[in-house]
């Protein structure tokens, strides 16, 4: 790996599902020698789809790492699934690379994947490059294309060659910066163009700008030197255009690379070093500074972590320090990566990308070195599935597969619901979840049930009431007797315990206990010893038994207090267990009177989809009990709608969105506030309790 910093490439390769990403990299491995054969999705022989899922679903899961070389550059490049689903390995893939190339389908255009694409590479201080692809498809409106990218991406998107043809006449490619003599059947004369690409990249060099206004147009070795450097200040966007079927382009696709693909010491990254902002060097003499950006389950190799080296030398078998391990880690062989082929090397240096296997020290995120880099922000998953084996005895089985799945995507989240006692794996979308399933499956030999889970619904009291229970057993020898008397309060979220436990609403305040957890305020009033004080304790430990089982629906209470003012015992007969059970039974019947109600989250959602739709979505929404806060508008024809609406109400939103919208629609959401739930409402879910509380 003897090589320059400055001779690196990386490049992750992004877009919409079904826009020849895969096909268009393993053409690229083959065309520069990387790779033999014939490399294909379909036929499941593709270098980068080589997972079980992806030969079967014919489309990429996971980001897979390949590289080539070509005139003197050394390209490490990522390719991306294209389903928004799967956004989270694209996200992790944009940390290690400096250059994302975005492909476009001639045929289907500007997608929503397209978007989130462009998106977060810009969010990431990226250089993009878009890629037209599939142009020997029938039916193409290049120029009408070529409009739309311009409207959504901005008029620095510049056509660096133009298609002679498309569909089956497609005959080449011709440059829009050294215009030929003959260019009959370009679809765009490119002799009209050539000025304004031209101008986007002097854009650049302010002297160079000056010389060319002044008259004196810049040479093709200054065109060459700033192409780079245009890319990365944002006033170039190149597009270039490929088939692969036809291998039309590649030739042209990889000149491009080496001239207008970001370096590594193109983009500046910082770091914390003991609390202060740190500059890293792309230098492979300064101090090691390196990332995990993914991690990989190998069935063979075990687990993966494959690493992108922003400054300094990683060497094999080393000792490095890592965020979250107490003591310097060992790490053993180094890796280079070709797909699922991994080659050993002795080290890399700055800007390259490697793998280790086993080191279980390392997840996707993870710093190495003296500095501390900033995290990977994963999007937060929202759909929630509740999982269990099918087979009994599988419990520990499938709760190691769910932490591996949980460990290789970091927008998956397992979480054990106390309330619930099930077992809740949150992903992005349905489709994710299926993909994992069948990845169990199929890995770690172990099946699932599966089934929605429950809403986290709360209960809470409209009113305040007041009564009593007494609890009296006798059963031979010493019996069982308390009396507790109690007044039950809502009390509302963000209301200040101290402002509320005060003389002038509890005259006879002697003590409160404030619970954060339930938003619980615990008063004594008990005047004279009717309740001696070593039983109070008892009767708040009944209260929380309640609060934690729900009363009217099984679900857990919230924004209450309850005052304990009255009672009595039993000189023999009363005890602790006695005035718990006292505690707990006033605790219920107190509840039922003082008007009971479920509360349910509130999500806000950012609804993006083209304006035709909106209408749609409006009076879908408002089917679902939900309320449109706002819209704006995102380009190309689309309008993001801001809403809030009930979690029960969208559990299954991307189905309906999709078909609503044709698949143009996507969304995302985040819990926002718990609500009242209408009467109607509630009344099916008490119901719907009751019964399963019956089965049971």
């Amino acid at each position: 790996m003897a090589r320059n910093v400055e001779d690196i490439r990386n490049i992750a390769v992004c877009g919409h599902g079904s826009a020849g990403k895969t096909t268009l990299v393993d053409h690229l491995l083959l065309k520069t020698g990387a790779v033999t054969g014939q490399p294909s999705v379909d036929n499941g022989t593709s270098i980068c789809d080589f997972d079980e899922e992806e030969k079967h679903h014919k489309h990429s899961v996971e980001a897979s790492i390949v590289h080539f070389d070509h005139a003197g550059k050394h390209f490490n490049v990522i390719d991306t699934p294209g389903y928004p689903d799967l956004i989270g390995q694209t996200v992790g893939a944009l940390r290690a690379v400096e250059t994302v190339l975005i492909a476009i389908d001639a045929h289907t255009g500007i997608k929503v994947n397209t978007r989130r694409a462009w998106q977060e590479a810009g969010d990431a201080g990226l250089g993009r490059i878009l890629c037209i692809t599939k142009l020997d498809a029938d039916n193409i409106n290049f120029t009408g294309l070529v409009d739309s990218i311009k409207e959504v991406f901005g008029s620095q998107c510049a056509l660096f060659n133009v298609p002679i043809g498309h569909g089956h006449d497609l005959k080449g490619v011709v440059s829009t910066l050294d215009v030929p003599k003959d260019t009959s059947g370009a679809l765009i004369d490119p002799a009209s163009l050539s000025e304004s690409v031209m101008e986007s990249i002097i854009e650049a060099d302010e002297s160079v700008m000056e010389k060319y206004l002044e008259g004196e147009p810049p040479s093709r070795e200054e065109l060459q030197r700033l192409c780079a450097e245009a890319v990365r200040q944002g006033t170039l966007t190149p597009i270039v255009c490929v088939s692969t079927k036809t291998g039309v382009g590649l030739d042209e696709l990889l000149t491009v690379l080496v001239q207008a693909a970001l370096p590594p010491n193109a983009i500046v990254r910082t770091a914390k070093k003991d609390g202060d902002d740190v500059t890293l060097k792309s230098d492979l003499n300064a101090p090691l500074a390196a990332q995990v950006f993914k991690t990989r389950i190998d069935p063979f190799v075990q687990r993966l972590s494959y690493i992108r080296i922003f400054s300094g030398t990683l060497k094999k078998d080393s000792t490095v320090h890592s965020s979250g391990a107490r003591k310097g880690v060992k790490i053993g062989p180094l890796l280079s990566v070709q797909g699922e082929k991994t080659t050993p090397v002795e080290s890399a240096i700055a800007g390259e990308i490697v793998a280790v296997a086993k080191t279980e020290d390392f997840h996707t995120g993870t710093s190495i070195g003296e500095v501390e880099l900033p995290p990977i922000k994963f999007p937060t998953p929202m759909v929630g599935l509740a999982v269990a084996p099918k087979t009994r005895g599988d419990e520990t089985k499938l709760s190691g597969a769910l932490h591996k799945l949980t460990e290789e995507d970091r927008t998956l989240r397992l979480d054990h619901d106390q309330e619930t006692k099930e077992m809740v794996l949150t992903g992005m979308s349905e489709l994710h979840l299926q993909l994992l399933r069948e990845r169990l499956k199929r890995r770690d030999k172990v099946e699932v049930e599966s089934h929605e889970p429950k809403i986290p619904y709360r209960e809470t009291v409209q009113s305040s009431a007041e009564g009593s229970y007494r609890h009296k057993k006798q059963s031979g020898g010493s019996g069982q007797f308390g009396e507790v008397h109690i007044r039950m309060h809502p009390f509302p979220e963000n209301t200040k315990p101290e402002d509320f436990a005060i003389k002038d609403r509890f005259p006879h305040l002697k003590n409160s206990h404030y619970h954060e957890k339930n938003n619980f305020l615990f008063v004594d009033t008990v005047v004279g010893g009717t309740i001696p004080g070593n039983f109070m304790p008892a009767i708040e430990k009944g209260f929380l038994e309640k609060i934690a089982t729900g009363v009217v629906a099984g679900y857990p209470v919230q924004n209450i207090c309850v005052e304990v003012h009255f009672g009595k015992d039993h000189p023999v007969d009363s005890n602790e267990t006695a005035f718990r059970i006292a505690g707990r039974q006033a605790f219920a019947n107190v509840f039922r009177e003082a008007r009971p109600s479920l509360l349910e989250p509130i999500v806000t959602m950012h609804i993006t989809v083209p304006v035709g739709n909106v209408g749609d979505i409006s009076s879908d929404l408002s089917g679902r009990r939900g309320q449109m806060v706002g819209m704006d508008s995102a380009g190309g024809g689309m309008t993001t709608i801001e809403a809030t609406c009930p979690l029960a109400e969208v559990m299954t939103y991307a189905r309906t969105l999709s078909s609503m919208t044709g698949g143009q629609g996507s969304y995302t959401m985040e819990f926002s506030r718990y609500d009242v739930v209408p009467p109607n409402v509630q009344q099916q879910i008490i119901a719907k309790a009751k019964v399963k509380a019956d089965e049971e």
